[in-house]
Formats: C-alpha cells, sequence, structure tokens
C-alpha cells in the first residue's frame, strides 16, 4: 500500500456511514484501482495585500511518507487527471483555474515524491462594494452636508460629525476583525483609513469656521465700538506778521508762479509712479470670494468644492492602482 500523506492537511475523517466509504478493482491486465473517500481541511497561507480585491492560490500536496523515489514514484495520469464539480459555488470565492504539478522534496533520509494541485480563487468583489465600499462612500458624503449648514447651528454640525466619525471607526473595526493580523497594509485598510481621515476633516473643518465666526463677531464689535471718524480737511489762513501793517491791517501780495525744470521731471516721475500703482484686475476666484463677506462663510464655500474634488482624486488613483495591480496578479 502507498504511504500516502497530505503534508498541507490541518484536519482530516474518512466516511463510514453507513459503511466505510472504500473499494477495490482488480483488472485482467495486473492493474489496481484502490479508491477511498476522504474528507480534508487544508491550510492556504494567503497574500491579503490586496484584499478584497486579491486573487489567491491553494495548493492539495500529496506526498509519499516513508517510501522514497526508489521504491515509489507518483505520477498524474494523461488526459483529465482531476476532476471538479460543475456548477461549484463558494460563497466569496470563485475557483477560476487549477494546474497539477509535482513538488518532490529532498531531505537527509533521501528524495520523496510528490504531487501537487494550485487552485487559483478570485474574490467575490459584489459582497463588499455594497457592505464596505459604498456605505462608506455614503459617510462621507454625509459628513459634507455639514458645509451647507449655517454656522450658528452649532449642535446640528457638530452631531453629525460625531456621529459619522463614530460610525466610520464602528465600520472599521468590524472589517479588521473578521481579518486575521497582518504586519502589511491591505488595500482596504487604505479605503476606510481614508474615509476616516475625510470625515474626521469635516469635523475639524467646523472648528475652524467657529473659530472664524467668532472671531469676526469680534472684529464688528470692535467697530461697533470704535466707529472709523472722518477727517475733515478744512484750510486756514495764517498771515505772516511781516505782511501786517502797524495798523494791524494785512496786506497780501501775489506773487508769480514760476515753474523750473526740475518740477517737470518731479511731475513725470509722479505720473509714472501712478501708471506703476494702478490696482491689479482681480482674478475670478478672488473676485467670487469677495461675494462673501465673512471669513467663516468663505472657509465653508471652500470646503463644499475643495472636499468632492479631493475624494474624487483618491478614488481614481485607488481604482487604478489596485485593478491595475489585481490584473498583474492575475497573469
Amino acid at each position: 500500500m502507498p504511504d500516502l500523506f497530505f503534508s498541507n492537511e490541518k484536519e482530516g475523517h474518512f466516511h463510514n456511514i453507513i459503511m466505510p466509504n472504500v473499494y477495490i478493482r482488480i483488472f485482467p491486465n495486473g492493474s489496481v484501482l484502490y479508491s477511498i473517500r476522504i474528507s480534508l481541511t487544508l491550510s492556504c497561507p494567503m497574500n491579503l495585500k490586496l484584499y478584497p480585491l486579491d486573487r489567491q492560490v491553494c495548493s492539495l500536496r500529496m506526498a509519499s511518507y516513508g517510501w522514497t523515489t526508489d521504491d515509489l514514484v507518483f505520477l498524474w495520469k494523461e488526459g483529465d487527471p482531476v476532476q471538479v464539480v460543475k456548477n461549484l459555488h463558494l460563497p466569496r470565492f470563485t475557483l477560476e483555474k487549477f494546474l497539477t504539478d509535482y513538488c518532490n522534496s529532498k531531505t537527509n533520509t533521501g528524495e520523496y515524491s510528490c504531487l501537487k494541485v494550485d487552485l487559483l480563487f478570485k474574490r467575490e468583489f459584489s459582497y463588499y462594494l455594497i457592505q464596505i465600499y459604498i456605505p462608506c462612500c455614503m459617510l462621507v458624503i454625509v459628513s459634507w452636508v455639514s458645509f451647507w449648514l449655517d454656522q450658528s447651528a452649532v449642535p446640528a454640525r457638530v452631531s453629525l460629525g460625531v456621529t459619522t466619525l463614530l460610525t466610520m471607526a464602528t465600520q472599521t473595526s468590524g472589517i479588521n476583525a473578521s481579518l486575521p493580523p497582518v504586519s502589511y497594509t491591505k488595500a482596504i485598510d487604505v479605503w476606510t483609513g481614508v474615509c476616516l481621515t475625510f470625515v474626521f476633516g469635516a469635523l475639524l473643518e467646523f472648528a475652524l469656521v467657529n473659530y472664524a465666526s467668532r472671531s469676526d463677531m469680534h472684529s464688528d464689535n470692535i467697530k461697533k465700538q470704535f466707529p472709523p471718524s472722518e477727517m475733515e480737511h478744512s484750510s486756514s489762513i495764517d498771515p505772516s506778521s511781516e505782511l501786517l501793517e502797524p495798523d494791524g491791517s494785512a496786506n497780501f501780495a501775489m506773487k508769480p508762479l514760476v515753474r523750473h525744470p526740475e518740477d517737470s521731471m518731479s511731475m513725470d516721475k509722479l505720473r509714472q509712479c501712478e501708471i506703476h500703482m494702478q490696482p491689479r484686475k482681480k482674478n475670478c476666484c478672488r473676485s467670487w470670494l469677495s461675494k462673501f463677506p465673512t471669513r467663516s462663510k468663505r472657509i465653508d464655500v471652500i470646503s463644499r468644492i475643495f472636499f468632492p474634488i479631493v475624494f474624487a482624486f483618491f478614488n481614481l488613483a485607488y481604482w487604478s492602482t489596485y485593478l491595475f495591480r489585481e490584473e498583474e496578479e492575475g497573469e
């Protein structure tokens, strides 16, 4: 009897209901067919860097335990040595293909024959799209509603920011609880980490808006207490003592105005300075922001545009990077 064993087996058992599931056939040419039914649980180390956009290769290894290749050699049957159940359905994986190969091993006691079957599984992404990616996108978008609420609605904006932050943190912890702890960063960690950062950023944005609003109110109060005084320019004539007559009457003398060449040069310089000191044209962004008088309102308006654009660029980079790497892993 071949001393066959499964090198990557974790658990296994024979089927004995209602009789042991074993049969032997002896053919006229001397060939012997020995068949037995066994159920096995095999170990399959996984690389989860692309999880849940990953593909995994799980192997079934059958080797000789005591007989070396001098006595026993395992060979794959020609043709179709492995049969897979048609319409095989797994809850989270799809079996794409399988490959047969040899895995002979050499030790101090000799060389042992080994056969292996590599099963290539692709993870079903639709489940994770519905359960993880879409809810995280919705939480991030809900956190942006705070930008459209009035800055004076402090309870509403704080409640919205804290609720979305706690929900996102609970979602992240639930995802990590179903996975083994690994030392590297997974694709799902990048997604949840960035979404959590966006939600946290929306909460910090309200803190900045609240500070700017109180600063604007403080400036308005100062302007009300100390209004700007209008400067009245009044011209007064101070007669010179030299022009006063002994009786106190003023004697005014008219002097002709003589213009020197130096005066014309100084006038030209003043005109050039006026040309250079003309106010610059306002760009479209400044003219648009000038419609909002307070700094707090400007921060909200900028956040309405900045957050969605940055999140869209992140999605573009994320999906293009990991989908491209997934295709490379498949090849």
